[in-house]
């Protein structure tokens, strides 16, 4: 953290930090998430932005005990304000990922995807989750995130079967079986055509 006074100016406090990510995934996250943002003090959400950054500045410069597991939370949930906040300044704009999960309906419908990988889900019973029409919910979906709703289950279920693969300690059915798949040879199959290898060889690349 760093207090800057030179110019004659109100003092500018500046917080650096990094948040780390998973290696090993299908999308690399600066594909998910904006280059840069900017929020101002007058835009959304920009009052909650303010108050966790003073604890958060507080909590780094105190370094009291606990300070490093507070400051870490603090962190992620800044993290997720400043999306908060960049949506709502942008919501028609803003395309993609990181629009879809904060839509009342499409975000609704990830959801229940990422809680349940193994319902055999189908277009109308994820429609019927986001409280939508069939067509609606369809064309809605495809538009904020480029892929029909069934392309992006099965492209879900590979992310979560590459981080269960990497355990080694958990055999190819169980994996198949937990990301919606009764057979292993069908579940080979989807993992080849959307990450480019079988589990073993992606595994013998050391993901």
């Amino acid at each position: 953290m760093w207090l800057i006074t030179e110019g004659g100016g109100a003092p500018t406090t500046i917080v650096c930090g990094s948040l780390s990510f998973d290696r090993a995934s299908l999308k690399p996250i600066t594909q998910l998430l904006p280059s840069f943002i900017l929020i101002k003090t007058e835009q959304a959400r920009a009052l909650a932005l303010h108050n966790t950054m003073q604890a958060l500045a507080s909590e780094m410069a105190e370094q009291t005990p606990g300070s490093e597991v507070v400051a870490t939370r603090l962190a992620e949930v800044l993290f997720i304000q400043l999306l908060r906040a960049h949506i709502a300044s942008e919501p028609e704009r803003d395309k993609g990922w990181l629009r879809a999960i904060f839509d009342p309906q499409i975000g609704t419908a990830l959801n229940a995807i990422h809680d349940s990988l193994r319902t055999q889900w189908t277009v109308e019973s994820l429609a019927e989750a986001a409280g939508m029409s069939r067509s609606g919910f369809a064309v809605h979906f495809k538009e904020l995130l480029g892929q029909t709703p069934l392309e992006y289950v099965t492209e879900w279920r590979m992310q979560k079967a590459m981080q269960l693969l990497r355990q080694r300690d958990t055999k190819l059915i169980e994996i198949a079986r937990s990301v919606g798949y009764e057979s292993g040879t069908a579940f080979s199959k989807a993992f080849r055509r959307v990450v480019g290898a079988n589990p073993g060889e992606y595994l013998k690349r050391g993901f």
